[in-house]
């Protein structure tokens, strides 16, 4: 079994989701973040948390996924003022809907003022609610903003086992591991962390308040990221022990401090009902015959392991 703790679902097909399942993913994450494009008012940020709640919750449901999200106004958007105040009063009234395991993902993009302003103010309202947090780190001055990113949450007095931090990669792992923090490395081609690199890394640090993601989103990106490396670190010879707590139980035990993130939720889950509907829509198109919880799990494996 895996868990991807870091996945966008809303711009992956249900393909993916069969995929997913077939390769032993029983749970995801879905972090709030920006869509491709800027948005242009709050009320399609709010039709946006209801989504990751309410309708990807359902989809995910019907090929065997459990399905949780993290609500928060992502660093980018934070430098639109005015959408960034009208986001962090819907906040609040999404943050404990059911599935929601932490504030997220918040942090620094460029580092400025703004980014600032509202990275605090969602690690106030986290503290405040005994929340956990998740942090993107950037993609340019990673290590700066990495650093930055801890020094604010330690500031306001956020724990660090409380707090996942997200993206890193070998210029910030260590730094992030000695401050106790939650350490996630994401698998995305061409970018942030392909997956040899990451077995060099586990071989290196250990496992522990480690795990890993795929991000996989709306980019050139791959929602089979962690069960491909767990595939790959096998065979680079790190113990089945070593690669569940990465791929699994880890991301587990960080989450699972919500409360929302508990494995009995995929154990006994339901079986599969392709037939049901949420506010009356179903995943089901064109008299697409549903499948069945048998053809998925007599489904085959996936290969090409490698994720440069």
């Amino acid at each position: 079994m895996f868990i991807d703790p870091h996945v966008h679902m809303i711009s992956r097909t249900t393909d993916d989701y069969i995929a997913m399942r077939i390769a032993g993913i029983v749970a995801v994450i879905e972090p709030a973040f920006w869509i491709g494009q800027p948005r242009t008012n709050a009320g399609t940020m709010l039709d946006y948390f209801s989504w990751i709640v309410g309708w990807e919750r359902f989809r995910a449901a019907q090929f065997g996924i459990r399905h949780y999200c993290t609500i928060g106004l992502n660093a980018k958007e934070a430098n639109n003022e005015k959408l960034a105040d009208e986001v962090m009063e819907l906040i609040p009234r999404y943050a404990g809907k059911e599935g929601v395991v932490a504030i997220g993902e918040i942090g620094y993009d460029d580092m400025t003022k703004l980014e600032d302003k509202y990275f605090r103010k969602q690690v106030e309202f986290a503290k405040k609610f005994n929340m956990l947090v998740l942090i993107h780190t950037p993609h340019r001055n990673k290590k700066e903003g990495t650093i930055r990113s801890m020094d604010v949450c330690v500031e306001l007095g956020m724990d660090p086992s409380r707090v996942i931090i997200d993206h890193n990669n070998e210029e910030t792992v260590k730094d992030v591991l000695d401050r106790g923090f939650w350490t996630a490395f994401t698998i995305y081609p061409g970018t942030k962390m392909g997956n040899e690199r990451m077995v060099d890394i586990v071989k290196e640090y250990g496992t522990e308040r480690i795990f890993i993601d795929s991000a996989a989103d709306w980019g050139h990106s791959d929602p089979l990221g962690v069960p491909k490396t767990a595939k790959l670190m096998i065979e680079r010879g790190i113990s089945k022990q070593d690669v569940k707590k990465v791929t699994y139980q880890n991301a587990l035990d960080a989450y699972g401090q919500s409360g929302q993130f508990n494995e009995e939720d995929w154990l006994n889950r339901p079986k599969i009902d392709q037939s049901q509907t949420f506010s009356g829509n179903t995943i089901l198109r064109g008299g697409h015959r549903p499948f069945t919880e048998e053809e998925l799990d007599n489904a085959s494996d996936v290969d090409d392991l490698i994720i440069k």
